[in-house]
């Protein structure tokens, strides 16, 4: 049933048998929640491009040397830049590693590799901060993005992960803009059934609004808010993303509790300048690593943690329900070390 109540569309699912993304292989949340491997082994397999641009170049770089010299460290770097790590956290990682080397009296090229693990992981460390979701109710998540960044799946996978723990959710289809972006929101709603508040060309900020006065009122727990894809330079945009922030909390004083910046592995080092962008502009709490399984440039995580430590709460590695994980630094090192 759907209904028209001013410039809100509510979408509320009635049926539990729907047809849609039938192509997609997470179509059914039954065989998404089944996963034929583990998430260590798919984790494994989703790094494998990182792995191959950062960690298998080491094996030929430390049988091509006898012992741990300059050039070794050296060649290293260029590994590191190469895998898109980023020369802030190439050079950290360098002048960690040569500490180890010295205060650990390592001799042997083959220490390296353990070595410099250890000190990814110390670097990444800071970012292992999972969602909570506290007592607020509802408990308003924003998400933010460029286009393409994946924020609506992201939203989808977020929904299904939080009925599983039980917990009631409603969509809000604050991006107005993007053609069929509350239609596709719509279908991530019937298939988790969970209601949709969306709006036609409207304002996306009272589009949220609604959504966070209905949850109040129905004792929803967690409110789920699309915004649509922009530019950091889009400053017309940027501006709209801050007021809609305002928005929220003029809804409930408290939110938004959770501001998420959904981020494409794809972009590398632009990764940086969008977190910086965002961050400025509405506050962001934590970001969502999408798409690592597509790239080589997973190496920018490392350089998130140097120049820009927000928590990375998830990162996904494939189309699955149960490929968005939350981020675990010793899950994620062994992964690209394996």
């Amino acid at each position: 049933m759907i209904e028209f109540l001013g410039h809100r569309r509510t979408f509320r699912p009635q049926n539990p048998v729907f047809s849609f993304f039938k192509k997609d292989p997470a179509a059914d949340p039954t065989d998404a929640a089944k996963p034929a491997t583990s998430w260590t082994e798919r984790l494994k397999t989703g790094l494998s491009r990182t792995r191959s641009a950062l960690t298998q170049p080491f094996a030929s770089l430390f049988s091509s040397h006898a012992k741990i010299d300059e050039s070794l460290y050296e060649e290293l770097e260029t590994i590191l830049l190469t895998a898109d790590v980023g020369v802030e956290a190439s050079q950290h990682l360098l002048t960690a590693l040569r500490a180890r080397v010295k205060r650990d009296g390592l001799t042997e090229v083959e220490q390296l590799k353990a070595a410099l693990k250890a000190v990814l992981a110390e670097l990444l460390a800071p970012l292992e901060q999972p969602l909570v979701l506290s007592e607020h109710k509802p408990f308003v998540i924003m998400l933010a993005g460029v286009n393409g960044a994946g924020k609506t799946t992201t939203i989808g996978k977020l929904a299904w992960r939080f009925r599983q723990q039980g917990k009631s959710v409603m969509l809000a289809a604050g991006d107005t803009f993007r053609a069929a972006a509350r239609e596709q929101l719509e279908e991530w709603g019937a298939r988790n059934q969970v209601e949709v508040i969306g709006g036609h060309g409207g304002d996306p900020a009272a589009v949220i609004y609604d959504a966070i006065q209905s949850a109040t009122a129905r004792g929803i727990d967690v409110v789920l808010a699309d915004t649509a894809g922009r530019l950091p330079t889009q400053l017309h945009l940027m501006e709209e993303i801050k007021k809609i922030r305002r928005v929220i909390q003029k809804a409930e004083p408290s939110a938004p509790h959770e501001v998420l910046l959904v981020l494409d592995a794809n972009i590398g080092q632009n990764a940086i300048l969008q977190a910086q962008a965002f961050d400025d502009a509405i506050g962001v709490t934590g970001l969502v690593l999408t798409k690592l399984d597509g790239t080589a440039k997973g190496g920018v995580i490392a350089a998130l943690a140097k120049r820009r430590p927000i928590p990375v709460r998830f990162i996904g590695i494939g189309e699955g329900l149960e490929d968005l994980q939350p981020f675990r630094v010793d899950e994620f090192v062994d992964a690209l070390f394996a």
